[in-house]
């Protein structure tokens, strides 16, 4: 029987080309370099006689018979690879990779891990570094926590985890003086202030005035952080008013660091979802982490949102 499948290294940087749109960033991910990259993809054109991928000094992207092929390869690599990974670790049914948004990890899921390590001691749990465009290509991470809305993931095994609920917070001293000026009387009073925001989520501002009942507002936002603990020190500092995940700032507002001038129950859609293919879906490990996970954020959501 002749064999038509091309090799697996092609297969692999075609997939992980594809997914992430570049030849840089594949090589990347591959620990390989780009013109390895270019050359696979180029001996796989070749193999099928046809153009799988246009290229440009922006993007890469998928010619339709490229994204046919994508289609039908990319589940089955992946379980392979996961197969593959797994007869290297015979203790692989107890052990879990994992990565997550730097500041969900530090402030709020791991000073809760040791009750998930009290329930389930067989479990041996390792972090991995955190991708923001993670897309499993590799044999790591078993899974992520990512940040987002649950429909940039449809490939995928998606849970709710926690952070729709968001609230905005100040420095005490500028909530007072505002106050005792009689300003702030409603949510759009915030307009007049310095709006900080994260970088990945410009639009918080104006969904949550929205759901304030500021319904046309169309805030001009001041500074942008990439990072929530960054953003939560500006506004330590006084540097203006954020909105921000209750679940993060709450321990910063108990300490009386920070205020929240509206405390009003709004949940938007963007959050922290435990992501993973669905090829893992039967993972001892994995199934009793997201049962712990998802059971301990629902809890603590009802604690926020009474």
């Amino acid at each position: 029987m002749r064999i038509r499948s091309p090799s697996m290294s092609e297969l692999h940087a075609f997939v992980t080309a594809a997914r992430l749109g570049s030849f840089t960033r594949a090589a990347e991910t591959l620990c390989v370099t780009q013109g390895a990259i270019s050359r696979a993809i180029a001996r796989l054109e070749s193999h099928f006689g046809q153009p799988l991928v246009h290229r440009n000094a922006h993007r890469l992207t998928l010619t339709d018979a490229g994204r046919t092929y994508l289609d039908a390869i990319a589940a089955p690599l992946t379980a392979l690879e996961a197969a593959s990974a797994a007869m290297f670790d015979e203790d692989r049914r107890h052990h879990l990779t994992l990565s997550a948004v730097p500041t969900l990890a530090s402030v709020w899921l791991v000073p809760r891990l040791p009750d998930f390590h009290r329930l389930h001691p067989e479990i041996r749990l390792d972090f991995v570094p955190y991708r923001r465009d993670e897309d499993f290509s590799g044999a790591r991470p078993d899974a992520s926590i990512l940040t987002g809305e649950a429909s940039q993931w449809p490939h995928w095994q998606v849970d709710y985890v926690i952070g729709r609920e968001v609230v905005p917070i100040c420095h005490p001293a500028r909530a007072h003086a505002r106050r005792e000026a009689g300003r702030w009387q409603d949510p759009a009073g915030l307009l007049d202030e310095p709006l900080l925001f994260h970088t990945t989520a410009p639009a918080n501002w104006q969904n949550w005035l929205r759901a304030a009942g500021v319904p046309s507002a169309a805030p001009t936002l001041a500074r942008g952080f990439d990072q929530v603990s960054i953003l939560l020190e500006a506004v330590k500092a006084d540097m203006g008013v954020a909105v921000l995940q209750r679940c993060l700032v709450r321990d910063a507002i108990q300490a009386g660091q920070v205020v929240a001038p509206f405390d009003l129950p709004v949940t938007l859609s963007r959050g922290y979802f435990l992501c993973s293919p669905r090829e893992k879906r039967d993972h001892p490990a994995l199934g009793a982490f997201r049962d712990w996970l998802l059971a301990v954020a629902a809890a603590d959501i009802k604690t926020m949102v009474r």
